[in-house]
């Protein structure tokens, strides 16, 4: 989007970007810190801001509410999760559910633990979440779910009512905390039924593209979705995720993650790496044991998001924009 072109109104550009949350936000934690921010001034805080914003580094150890208010924030979120973890993928290390939501609360302390069971039931298509997963496949999962979090709960209410005989005219996009619940009540007392019948792909193919007409959030382009449910003549809500999750114009859409076949590999992310460990290690009173634990199955250490928030844009100011710390405990 071009902010100097004449056709487009100033007040839908700052809509579509969000420019004044990010003001916004940016003011708050001005306040909060003044002390901190201060000393290398205002103008110069304001810059390195925006460029974390520009560079997705500004969601490093913030908040859950932060990193899920603008899509932009879940793409950064989606990205730094994986430039950060990926040496879990090249070790070829399998994780379960709860060592996932560990890895994932070391980026954000409070992200909620149902959201990390929703995306792996995705990958694992039943509710035994305790199973182990690779994470290539928990990382396309937990992108789709992620991303689309709203948009992917009204389809399940969709599918509920048509499993169960309802009709989905009735439907109302859930709120915020019924996104959080619905998920859960569904995969509990349904499971098992749902991944026995499903439903009828060409109906809920008409339910879902009803729902896209009136929903106001992110959801996936309905071509990908079509794609999906021409399939089979019958889908579950799982098996429908699945094939969203792995379809290569999602990921192209979402814009957070490489093709499946790179996504181990990130030469940039490398370089960047190497020269914050040599700046790491030629820095006064630098300690190594201060890195990112590289037991993660052992108990995590969740950062203080205050104390964080300035080691973060201390590190940027070192680092030249470059705050992916995490990855020191890979090498």
């Amino acid at each position: 989007m071009n902010r100097f072109n004449p056709v487009l109104p100033v007040d839908e550009y700052l809509v579509e970007t969000n420019v004044l949350f990010y003001l916004n936000d940016a003011l708050t934690q001005l306040l909060e810190h003044k002390e901190e921010y201060t000393q290398f001034g205002v103008i110069r805080y304001f810059a390195e801001y925006f460029s974390s914003v520009k560079n997705s580094n500004h969601v490093l150890f913030r908040e859950y509410n932060y990193i899920k208010a603008t899509p932009h924030n879940r793409a950064s979120f989606i990205k730094v999760f994986w430039r950060c973890f990926r040496q879990i993928g090249r070790s070829g290390d399998v994780l379960s559910m709860q060592e996932y939501s560990s890895v994932l609360q070391l980026l954000c302390p409070d992200f909620p633990v149902e959201l990390v069971q929703s995306a792996a039931r995705i990958v694992l298509m039943d509710d035994a979440v305790d199973y182990l997963m690779s994470f290539a496949d928990f990382l396309y999962a937990f992108q789709l779910q992620f991303y689309y979090h709203e948009f992917l709960a009204s389809v399940l209410t969709i599918y509920q009512d048509l499993l169960f005989g309802k009709s989905p005219n009735t439907v109302i996009v859930p709120t915020s905390i019924a996104v959080e619940q619905l998920p859960l009540l569904a995969t509990e007392e349904n499971t098992s039924q749902e991944l026995q019948e499903g439903v009828e792909a060409s109906t809920l193919a008409e339910c879902i593209n009803g729902l896209c007409d009136r929903f106001k959030q992110s959801y996936p382009s309905r071509t990908c979705m079509l794609d999906v449910l021409e399939q089979s003549p019958k889908v579950t809500y799982y098996g429908f995720l699945m094939g969203l999750a792995k379809h290569d114009a999602i990921n192209t859409e979402i814009g957070a993650l490489p093709n499946r076949s790179d996504v181990l590999v990130d030469p940039e992310m490398d370089q960047e790496l190497l020269k914050l460990i040599s700046q790491i290690s030629a820095s006064p009173g630098s300690n190594s044991s201060g890195s990112v634990p590289g037991g993660l199955r052992e108990g995590q250490k969740k950062a203080s998001p205050r104390r964080s928030l300035h080691h973060r844009r201390r590190m940027e100011v070192e680092s030249d924009g470059s705050t992916e710390e995490t990855d020191s405990s890979e090498s």
